[in-house]
C-alpha cells in the first residue's frame, strides 16, 4: 500500500514538473519572439526616424518667405516661388538691391543649387537648366557628422540635428549645416516642413545674419510693368502701369497676352485683337526678346500703315522695357513679320524707341 502511494506521489510530481517546464518553455519562446519583434520594430523606427530632405525643404507653391537681416543692409530679403516641377523649385529673391533667381533640385539624396543668377527682373522658367557641378546644400543621411566637399574647396558638414532656433514667428528644432571656406564660415539652419529659417555668416570679424520673420501662403508674385498703347489721334504712345500677378507656374506669355488686350481707357487702341494668341515669348541668349503671335494678329489688325507702326512700336517698347533690352524680334506663326505695309527680313528685329512716348 505504501509502495503504491509512493508511486502515485512520484507520478504527480513528474506531471507537475513537466507542466511547469512546458509553461517555462512556452514563456521563453514567447519572450524570444517578442524580443525579436521588438528589435525589428526598434530598427524600423530608427530607419523611419532618420528624416529625408523633403522633410526639411518642402517644394510649396505660392508661398512667400520674408527674412530680417542684421549686420548688412542686404541681409533683409524676401523670396517668392516662381516655378515648381517634380523635383525642382525656382525661387526669386529680392534684397532691395537686386533680384536673384535660384533653381533648387532634390535628387539622389541631395539638395542641389543648380542655377543662380542676379539682376533678373523678368519672369522666365529656368528649371530646365542643367549643371554638371551643382552646389550641394544638403546631403543624406541627415545625421550629425555627414560631410562633403564643395566644388570651390569648401567643406560642408551637418554639425547638429537638434538646434533650437528662435525666430520672430516661432522657435524651431533645426538641422545645423556648417560651411567652412578659407575666409568665411557659414551656418544654415533648416526646420521641418519649413526650410531655411536662419543663416549666420562670418568673415574677417564681420557677422551677418538673416532670420525668417514671416511666412505668407497663397501669395502671388506681383510686378509693376509699363505698357504702351497706341494713340492714333496724336501719334504719341500712351503709357500706363499695370500690376501683374504671377502665381507659381503661371505662364508669362499668357499674362502679357491678357494685358495687351485690356486697354486702360477709351482714348487708346488695342495692341492685339481678342482672338490673337502669343504663342511664345522669351529672352534669347543673343539679348533679343523673341515673341511669336498667331495669324490673327495681322488678320484682325485693321490698321493703316501709321497706326500699324504704332502698334508694333508699343509691343516693342513694352517687351523691351520689361526684359531691359533694346531689340524685339516679332514673328507671326514662326515667320518674320509681314503685312501689306511692313515687311521684315528673317532675323530683323524691331528697335525700342521712346521718342514718341
Amino acid at each position: 500500500m505504501k509502495k503504491n502511494t509512493f508511486v502515485i506521489l512520484v507520478m504527480v510530481i513528474f506531471v507537475f514538473l513537466t507542466g511547469c517546464n512546458k509553461k517555462l518553455a512556452t514563456d521563453n519562446t514567447t519572450t524570444g519572439k517578442s524580443a525579436t519583434s521588438q528589435t525589428k520594430n526598434n530598427n524600423s523606427k530608427d530607419i523611419i526616424s532618420i528624416p529625408k530632405i523633403e522633410n526639411y525643404y518642402p517644394f510649396e507653391k505660392n508661398v512667400k518667405y520674408s527674412y530680417v537681416g542684421n549686420g548688412n543692409e542686404y541681409a533683409t530679403y524676401y523670396e517668392n516661388v516662381d516655378y515648381v516641377s517634380v523635383n525642382r523649385k525656382q525661387i526669386r529673391t529680392n534684397n532691395g538691391g537686386t533680384e536673384t533667381i535660384k533653381v533648387i533640385e532634390n535628387k539622389d539624396g541631395e539638395l542641389r543649387l543648380i542655377f543662380s543668377k542676379s539682376e533678373i527682373y523678368y519672369r522666365e522658367n529656368f528649371t530646365l537648366k542643367n549643371n554638371a557641378k551643382p552646389e550641394i546644400l544638403l546631403k543624406q543621411p541627415l545625421i550629425k557628422g555627414n560631410s562633403w566637399i564643395l566644388s570651390d574647396g569648401g567643406v560642408r558638414t551637418i554639425t547638429n540635428v537638434k538646434v533650437a532656433i528662435t525666430t520672430p514667428i516661432a522657435t524651431y528644432e533645426c538641422i545645423e549645416v556648417s560651411t567652412v571656406r578659407k575666409d568665411s564660415f557659414v551656418k544654415d539652419y533648416y526646420a521641418p516642413n519649413i526650410g531655411l529659417v536662419k543663416t549666420l555668416f562670418e568673415s574677417n570679424g564681420n557677422k551677418v545674419s538673416s532670420t525668417l520673420s514671416k511666412i505668407e501662403k497663397n501669395v502671388p508674385f506681383v510686378q509693376t510693368v509699363k505698357f504702351y498703347f497706341p494713340n492714333g489721334n496724336t501719334g504719341i504712345n500712351y503709357i500706363t502701369e499695370k500690376k501683374l500677378s504671377f502665381s507659381t507656374n503661371y505662364i508669362t506669355k499668357a499674362i502679357f497676352e491678357k494685358s495687351f488686350k485690356e486697354v486702360p481707357n477709351k482714348n487708346v487702341g488695342k495692341v492685339i485683337s481678342p482672338n490673337t494668341k502669343i504663342k511664345s515669348l522669351y529672352l534669347n541668349v543673343d539679348g533679343i526678346v523673341y515673341v511669336d503671335f498667331s495669324k490673327e494678329f495681322i488678320r484682325e489688325m485693321n490698321a493703316g500703315s501709321g497706326y500699324e507702326s504704332q502698334i508694333l512700336q508699343c509691343i516693342t517698347n513694352t517687351l523691351g522695357d520689361y526684359y531691359m533690352v533694346k531689340k524685339v524680334y516679332i514673328t507671326v506663326e514662326g515667320k518674320p513679320y509681314s503685312s501689306g505695309h511692313i515687311l521684315m527680313k528673317k532675323g530683323e528685329a524691331f528697335i525700342v524707341d521712346y521718342k514718341n512716348n
